[in-house]
């Protein structure tokens, strides 16, 4: 009797399931089964659960800014979700459709190091969305959960919130340590009930209005006698748009999750067509049922709820349809409604995470800017949580002192996503695209601009967030700079043959000379020859290879990169053989080339170099910006960092 049970993982190959190699593959033998793509509406649920909680709070929001004329602004913001947002973000998910999102279009319009340096600005405001996202939705539900009626009066203070909202963090992290799978299950659950629930009290809300239409005509002539006429009834509107701007906050995670959804059987790497569409439907099913619930919830509590209710300590503040729920439908079915909005808010924060966890391993780790483990999802996670329980503690759980940091970095990154489809078509000539997608740069700046001035606390804390991933990125670049950066080395069939050659050689020795590209000229290689035997004391009669690291066009690739595959053609010059490649990085290449040698042939090959004439400092700081400058020292350091064992460790000569 066979058994045919896997062999349970160890805890190491557990934590780093989903750990990708340089090359983008999942490696272990547990790579994550249970990450497999999902419907693109159960994936809606998961970016839902951020965007729809906002109705949690939108409403009270609404009318704080805009008063009476709340449901008015609140068309304002349908019309530039449905007209503005949406556009822009169905052109992202067909563009960047591996899930890298606006960033990665605005990173192609940059070479070299300027294009990491504004990724790396962007992810820091991504981060300060994502991030925020999760503390001041888990610090909202724990505020949530402390007012409710029916909570013990001796649980409630700051202690008490900042507790709670640790415990939230902690627990949502345990999901994502389980995986993706069970993080969609649990918000498609979150989003039915919510959302049901939520419909149960604006219907309700609206048979009352129905049944009692003079709060209409008070509220429309109250209305005008606060604000005079249309004019200025639509003037305010527009206005405090950037006020409700957190209405619109899930398109981002839209498209950072589109690698979670399903694909059409005929999709390819290059055109995913049917998860493109997908993501799509996901954007305008959340973006219509949004919409729907906005107007409707924005009429009902502008109607029913007294002005005063809104304000600062009113029982309406931050929670207006919480509100209509008790007043309408009793405690009991108040306080359902309660803990749906806190279990929403709680959840609220796995769209953030999983948008984190689908940007962050896109750019840092293919940048060197980041150790590897950081491709992989579980130690991601257990990072995420502690800065998590970092910024709650620092911001001791308060909503509203986060809430600008929130707002801003929801607004750079939609300026961001604008600017990236309207460069887009202008290079597709598309002159009406250009001319809306421009118009929604302009609006989306303005929110931004007009956010940054009220509550500049928002950019005080987002740059602290640039400011620690350009540090620890550039750190790990240096850091990391010394590894092998070869996704894999591949001979072709003349420099495999001549290696082979080499190897059945009497001398069991396979001799390399480095080989600065220069004059292709016969006298060049002779006297590099020549030179090299007298000083590296190389017998007359000993067969030597030549190496040649070319510089890669940029139009490919640039030295800011951090991984490649290397292809080594055998070339003969003048009667010289001579083993060339392109790369971004001269020594690593080498050090790459020569351990591949070593494993074709079996035999430990010897390299020899020149010392590089200039200052070291120079030639050192020269290889971490290009590649190149100090090739020597770094090829051997990069060789012992690679092989630990010096009999097997590639042998490298200076003269």
């Amino acid at each position: 009797m066979t058994n045919d049970t896997a062999p349970r993982p160890t805890v190491r190959e557990w934590f780093l399931t989903g750990m990708t190699d340089i090359r983008g593959t999942q490696v272990g033998p547990h790579a994550r089964e249970s990450e497999k793509p999902a419907s693109w509406w159960r994936v809606m649920c998961l970016t839902g659960v951020d965007y729809f909680s906002t109705l949690g709070y939108q409403p009270a929001i609404a009318a704080l800014a805009a008063g009476l004329i709340a449901p008015f602004a609140t068309v304002v913001l349908i019309v530039l979700t449905l007209c503005c947002a949406l556009p822009v973000y169905r052109r992202v998910a067909r563009e960047s459709f591996r899930g890298s999102g606006s960033i990665a279009m605005l990173e192609r319009t940059l070479p070299y190091w300027w294009g990491k340096l504004l990724v790396l600005v962007l992810l820091g405001f991504a981060a300060t969305d994502f991030m925020i996202t999760m503390t001041l939705s888990a610090a909202d539900a724990s505020a949530h959960a402390l007012e409710n009626p029916l909570t013990p009066h001796w649980f409630t203070g700051t202690g008490w919130q900042i507790g709670v909202t640790l415990f939230l963090l902690a627990l949502l992290a345990v999901v994502f340590l389980r995986g993706f799978r069970e993080a969609i299950g649990i918000a498609v659950v979150l989003v039915a009930v919510y959302l049901a629930l939520n419909a149960v009290v604006i219907v309700v809300a609206f048979l009352h209005i129905g049944a009692h239409p003079v709060v209409v005509d008070d509220w429309w002539a109250a209305m005008f006698r606060q604000n005079g006429n249309w004019a200025q009834v639509i003037g305010i509107s527009l206005l405090v748009f950037p006020k409700l701007a957190l209405g619109m906050s899930g398109f981002e995670t839209g498209v950072a999750v589109m690698p979670q959804i399903k694909g059409g059987p005929h999709d390819t790497g290059k055109l995913p067509m049917g998860r493109i569409r997908g993501t799509k439907r996901l954007l305008a099913t959340a973006a219509a049922i949004m919409s729907a619930f906005l107007i409707t919830s924005s009429l009902a509590t502008t109607l029913l709820i007294p002005q005063k209710a809104f304000q600062a300590g009113g029982p309406a503040n931050g929670r207006a349809l919480a509100y209509l729920a008790h007043e309408y439908l009793g405690p009991a079915f108040g306080s359902v409604y309660d803990l749906s909005t806190i279990l929403i808010l709680w959840f609220a924060g796995a769209s953030a995470m999983a948008g984190l966890l689908n940007l962050v391993p896109r750019y840092l780790p293919r940048y060197g800017m980041a150790p590897q483990w950081a491709s992989a999802v579980r130690p991601l996670v257990v990072v995420f949580a502690l800065i998590g329980f970092l910024i709650t503690l620092v911001f001791r759980a308060n909503v509203d002192a986060q809430g600008g940091a929130y707002a801003t970095g929801v607004l750079v990154l939609m300026c961001s996503a604008a600017l990236a489809v309207t460069i887009s078509a202008f290079r597709h000539r598309q002159r009406a695209r250009i001319w809306s997608f421009g118009f929604v740069t302009v609006a989306f700046l303005y929110s931004t601009v007009v956010n940054v001035i009220e509550r500049p606390d928002g950019v005080r804390i987002a740059a602290l967030f640039i400011l620690a991933i350009l540090v620890i990125s550039l750190v790990s670049r240096a850091k990391r700079s010394f590894e092998l950066r070869a996704s894999d080395v591949t001979f072709d069939a003349v420099a495999e043959a001549w290696l082979l050659e080499d190897a059945e050689d009497e001398s069991g020795v396979i001799r390399i000379v480095a080989h600065e590209p220069g004059p292709d000229t016969k006298d060049e290689y002779s006297a590099k020859s020549k030179s090299e035997r007298y000083f590296s004391h190389i017998p007359q009669g000993a067969r030597l290879l030549f190496i040649e690291v070319l510089p890669k066009p940029r139009v490919q690739q640039d030295a800011s990169d951090f991984v490649e595959p290397l292809l080594v053609r055998g070339v003969e010059k003048h009667g010289y053989r001579v083993l060339q490649l392109e790369s971004i990085s001269v020594p690593n290449a080498i050090a790459a080339v020569l351990l591949e040698i070593r494993e074709l042939t079996g035999i430990v090959p010897s390299i020899y170099f020149q010392w590089n004439e200039g200052n070291p400092i120079s030639n050192m700081a020269r290889f971490l910006l290009d590649g190149t400058g100090e090739i020597a020292p770094v090829t051997r350091e990069v060789l012992r960092e690679a092989e630990k064992n010096p009999k097997r460790r590639p042998i490298v000569h200076v003269s």
